[in-house]
């Protein structure tokens, strides 16, 4: 169980451990996704400077572990005094190892890039020093070097115990015949990836805020004056604050001047929808008025909203007590779970929200989440940004911004809206259909770099020939993306599962071809005539 604990610290130190608030010195005032997934790499670039320079500084004065036999203890100061100059990967491995005695020992594999100055010659004191440290080399390649008195570049995956693993290093860096020494890998997942859910259950630690237009922090929110408003929303996050996974989605006591803001939206969403919201919509919002979720005079509970979905799509619901960071909430996507609000908008701005609230979720998401096609494209933007780097999570955030908030699609011929922004906004809804802003197909490569406004109406609109065209050109373009590995998830489990090995490619093949035998069978036998 150490040994695990271990490892799970290890894949966690760089995650973002903390909510980024007014506080943290970010301004509070009109901040979008993207702002939000920018400063998110700003701080996620400090932070994990901030432990690799501790790591660091903590290696010259570190204590000697008290489990080393009296003898060793010498020989562990000068080893100390050396890591001064350690990797950011050799950090992460050291911190695992220092965790106890077993994951010191524990067995991990890992890959070696070491430059070969005087040629293949030179190969035989790897494989020795690899003996001698206990390790067994279980692939070994190389290529001719495109770096400056190197001759070979050559790559080793080893499993090796932790401790002598970078005992291995520093003695092959001793070496005058090798040029560098670098560790690439552990466990086959680069330990420069962040740190990402691998099951729903975690999604616990994925609840960290942004500040935005927020009733405590700005003057000009409509609810900034209004003390029994701010009260309502400080409970409504602490509702949201202790909810873990499992629980049941705690039930709101709306107020009668909630669902009276409810019911404005509503009524203005229906009568505007007809002509403009796309078919998948209408068709969605129609089947949650026939099943009573979804009538004028009160607001939906989360609960029942989550029910709805998980019979449609398999997608539920999450309370969130605010603006989520980009990572976190594109991250609950991958396990086709939205987090969501409960909080209701200032009843003195009824149609306009700066900030998500649930009459946004609920009219502008949810119909469409129910839809199987969209709420595919949703998951597999989630699944898209686990594990990738800063910069891609904010094209990402981009790309969703553009399509899922603010997206429009055509249908016969007629552009038609889809983005929950413009389906919970009517002002921005007949601005986006009309002829005032700029129409530009869907292109997720330039999709992705466009900047946006979100203190006004957009210049720019991005619109899909459908959502399957707008799938297709979303998965060339994550294929693009500098991952090192692709991930699946996996409904019965609810487990995200890292496609890293051949033994997994191998699994994950055979139930396809279980899968693809059942459709086989299913077509063979609608081909049967009648008897």
């Amino acid at each position: 169980m150490m040994a695990v604990a271990a490892a799970q610290k290890n894949r966690e130190m760089f995650a973002i451990k903390k909510s980024y608030s007014i506080e943290n010195g970010y301004p509070s005032r009109r901040r979008s996704l993207v702002d939000d997934a920018r400063f998110e790499t700003i701080v996620v670039k400090q932070t994990k400077q901030t432990v690799l320079d501790e790591a660091r500084a903590k290696a010259n004065g570190k204590a000697v572990p008290p489990w080393l036999p009296v003898e060793d203890q010498d020989a562990e100061e000068i080893r100390l005094v050396a890591d001064a100059g350690l990797t950011e990967e050799e950090v992460v491995l050291q911190n695992a190892a220092s965790e106890s005695p077993e994951a010191e020992k524990e067995v991990v594999r890992a890959a070696v890039v070491v430059r070969l100055r005087d040629g293949m010659g030179s190969l035989g004191r790897i494989l020795k020093a690899v003996e001698a440290y206990h390790g067994t080399v279980v692939h070994l390649e190389s290529r001719q070097s495109r770096s400056d008195g190197v001759q070979f570049d050559v790559l080793i995956k080893i499993d090796m115990a932790r401790a002598n693993l970078l005992q291995l290093i520093r003695s092959l860096r001793q070496t005058q015949s090798f040029g560098s020494v670098s560790l690439l890998s552990e466990n086959n997942v680069n330990v420069k990836a962040p740190w990402f859910p691998k099951h729903a259950s975690e999604l616990d630690n994925c609840n960290h805020l942004m500040t935005k237009y927020e009733p405590d922090l700005d003057m000009n929110h409509p609810g900034f004056a209004d003390q029994v408003y701010r009260a309502r929303r400080k409970e409504i996050a602490e509702i949201a604050f202790a909810y873990r996974y499992g629980d049941p989605i705690p039930h709101i006591d709306y107020t009668e001047t909630e669902n009276q803001t409810w019911a404005a939206v509503f009524n203005r969403v229906k009568e505007l929808m007809v002509k403009h919201a796309c078919s998948e919509y209408i068709a969605v919002f129609q089947k949650l008025e026939d099943e009573k979720i979804f009538v004028k005079e009160r607001l939906p509970q989360l609960q029942e909203m989550s029910d709805f979905l998980r019979r449609n799509t398999g997608f539920t619901l999450r309370p969130a007590a605010g603006l989520l960071t980009a990572r976190d909430f594109l991250a609950s996507l991958a396990f086709r779970i939205f987090q969501s609000t409960q909080y209701v908008r200032h009843i003195n701005s009824p149609y306009h929200t700066p900030e998500p609230d649930c009459i946004h979720e609920l009219l502008g998401h949810m119909p469409l989440l129910a839809d199987p096609s969209f709420a595919q494209f949703s998951q597999e933007i989630g699944l898209a940004s686990l594990g990738a780097s800063d910069e891609e999570i904010e094209k990402l955030s981009t790309v969703y911004w553009f399509t899922v908030e603010f997206g429009l699609c055509k249908e016969k011929n007629e552009v038609k809206a889809y983005g929950a922004g413009l389906l919970s906004a009517y002002g921005e809804l007949l601005h986006a259909i009309s002829d005032k802003p700029e129409h530009r197909p869907f292109d997720p490569a330039s999709t992705a770099v466009q900047p946006y406004q979100d203190q006004e109406y957009q210049p720019i609109y991005y619109v899909a020939e459908s959502f399957e065209d707008a799938k297709e050109k979303f998965r060339r373009w994550v294929s693009t993306m500098s991952r090192p590995f692709e991930v699946r998830f996996n409904p019965h489990t609810e487990r995200v599962e890292v496609l890293d090995s051949v033994d997994k490619l191998e699994t994950l093949v055979s139930q396809l071809n279980t899968e693809m035998l059942h459709l086989t069978n299913a077509i063979a036998k609608l081909r049967q005539p009648f008897c």
